[in-house]
């Protein structure tokens, strides 16, 4: 594998663990795709999920202005799912300091911890494993400018856009590969429907 794995290692990678799979896919939004990924499932593997972290980390130190100030950087991800993808890209990155925010316990909008909060003016990369709706990245960029952070970038290891994903630019977003699913709105307009093909439901 190359030091940044290429777009067929990284999907070569999620295959051979499982963490991608074509069939027939109802997501928790009620989007219906021909195809499901769960990263996680190949970041249990420390082999993976180092080079997956490092590759990742890799494109970020690629850009000068991220390089130049690395020490006064920390890297955010939204709980659970980005966890694993931070800290990896953290270490290899060997940034300032990794935090993340999560649904408080009624299954709310993300927030901080007490005490693990962003101070006004830090710099930060938001890291998460996977960009589909961007609904979770947006809500966290959001958090982090409320605060007064500075959001640099954004990091993920598969960019698999929906019909309705939100533009981050002029934000650069880093991806090791890119994922092109085909998506339909409801069962009466999937052709998976109509030829039949089982469906399973994916949890949030």
């Amino acid at each position: 594998m190359h030091l940044v794995p290429t777009q067929e290692e990284v999907l070569a990678l999620l295959r051979q663990t499982g963490a991608l799979r074509d069939g027939h896919f109802e997501y928790p939004n009620g989007l219906h795709s021909d195809r499901y990924v769960q990263v996680a499932l190949a970041m249990r593997y420390y082999q993976h999920a180092k080079s997956l972290s490092v590759g990742l980390s890799r494109l970020l130190r690629a850009n000068p202005e991220i390089r130049a100030i690395l020490s006064e950087i920390s890297v955010v991800a939204p709980a659970t799912g980005g966890l694993p993808v931070a800290y990896g890209v953290a270490e290899a990155l060997r940034v300032h300091q990794v935090y993340w925010a999560e649904p408080d316990e009624g299954g709310g909008p993300l927030r901080f911890r007490q005490y693990l909060s962003p101070e006004p003016g830090e710099k930060v990369i938001v890291v998460d494993d996977i960009l589909r709706t961007g609904k979770k990245l947006g809500e966290l960029k959001d958090l982090l400018e409320k605060a007064g952070a500075e959001v640099l970038a954004m990091a993920v290891v598969i960019f698999q856009p929906t019909p309705k994903t939100p533009d981050f630019s002029p934000l650069p977003l880093y991806y090791l590969a890119r994922l092109d699913s085909s998506y339909y709105t409801d069962a009466r307009s999937c052709e998976l429907c109509q030829r039949g093909v089982p469906l399973e439901k994916v949890w949030a």
